[in-house]
């Protein structure tokens, strides 16, 4: 029979292994981990309490240690930012772009709203330009729902520290790629604020050695939050790519983000309209979300239509496959959408390649 009480030391005695470098102290002694339930069954579900300049592993390393304990059936573990210390705030410096020459051309990619096809655009271009021989990254910034590491077919692979502290990231299709989904399982709730958002991007950024790169694609979340704001000033941002659907709702969304890229002064090339139409045999189309959308707010915007991709179970599957389309069906309608896409990217990037201000407010 199961003794909760030796369970209950077992599990502290697991966690306080476990070091946060930010104080150097283990976790229960720094209080990163502010809540401990041990159940009846062996399960263990933890509250972990993340500050700004806590590194983002941490829950894993939790979690493994844990996992390592006997008598431990199952772990859970959910995230929140940790209050900040109440301190007179000072004015912040104005924030300048860094230049990271060795990023190459920094993309980003957009959204108005969620389950636009944004995180299957950036993995298609990026394959697609790694494809033709470029070196190419993929940053996910999408705190909230990484789906990169999946749709790169690498779940359940963490990346490896160098000998020089560095963070070094994961290889699939020939890109590079870091994700938060890499170091947090994908139970895990993250209940995040700014300044988590933002270290996470800085430590992407800075802490990862990517190497030489062409081409750096960053998938961000939906809206105009602080993962947008984060990137553009920590980072110069050559490019940004809208994505939407047809319908009126998605449409006035993306027109939103637009506005962000326009107002923080980063290029906006194009529009890319995915789920445009279903293909009938006989080619006739389908137009399931309505007709239309992407074009009309490329016009308004004054920016190219850089594609319409069409709606197709293929695309779905092998992002769930682990395989970008591109690669797996390359003479199929979306793959072939989605290469004249990434080949207007490259000849838009290349026109914009002087950037634009920042407008301050």
């Amino acid at each position: 029979m199961l003794d909760i009480q030796q369970l209950k030391a077992r599990v502290a005695a697991a966690l306080t292994g476990v070091v946060n470098p930010r104080v150097g102290k283990d976790l229960i002694s720094a209080g990163t981990i502010t809540d401990i339930e041990v159940g009846a069954d062996g399960s263990v579900r933890l509250l972990v309490a993340l500050a700004a300049d806590d590194p983002g592993n941490l829950v894993r390393e939790a979690r493994h240690a844990l996992q390592q304990v006997e008598g431990v059936t199952a772990v859970k573990v959910d995230v929140k930012g940790a209050p900040a210390a109440q301190t007179t705030p000072k004015p912040a410096p104005p924030t300048v772009p860094r230049e990271l020459p060795h990023l190459g051309r920094v993309i980003a990619v957009s959204s108005g709203k969620g389950g636009v096809g944004k995180s299957t655009v950036s993995v298609n271009l990026a394959a697609a330009l790694a494809a033709k021989g470029y070196r190419v990254g993929v940053m996910d910034a999408d705190i909230y729902g990484p789906n990169i590491p999946r749709m790169f077919g690498v779940v359940g692979r963490e990346p490896v520290i160098s000998p020089e502290r560095r963070i070094l990231p994961l290889e699939a299709h020939g890109v590079k790629l870091m994700s938060l989904g890499s170091l947090v399982e994908r139970d895990v709730a993250t209940i995040w604020r700014g300044p988590i958002i933002t270290k996470i991007i800085q430590q992407f950024l800075a802490e990862v050695d990517w190497g030489q790169l062409d081409w750096f694609i960053v998938d961000l979340p939906p809206g105009t939050g602080d993962a947008q704001l984060s990137l553009v000033q920590n980072v110069h941002v050559a490019a940004g790519i809208i994505v939407t659907t047809p319908q009126e709702v998605a449409v006035g969304d993306a027109l939103r983000g637009a506005k962000m890229f326009e107002k923080v002064g980063v290029p906006l090339i194009g529009i890319v309209e995915n789920m445009s139409y279903f293909a009938l045999p006989g080619g006739q189309k389908e137009y399931v979300f309505g007709r239309g959308g992407g074009a009309r707010l490329a016009a308004e915007l004054g920016v190219p239509l850089l594609a319409e991709i069409p709606l197709a179970t293929r695309v779905q599957e092998m992002g769930e496959a682990g395989t970008p389309v591109i690669l797996a069906d390359p003479d199929g309608a979306p793959a072939l959408a989605l290469r004249a896409m990434a080949e207007r990217v490259e000849v838009e990037a290349a026109a914009h390649a002087v950037r634009l201000p920042i407008v301050a407010d």
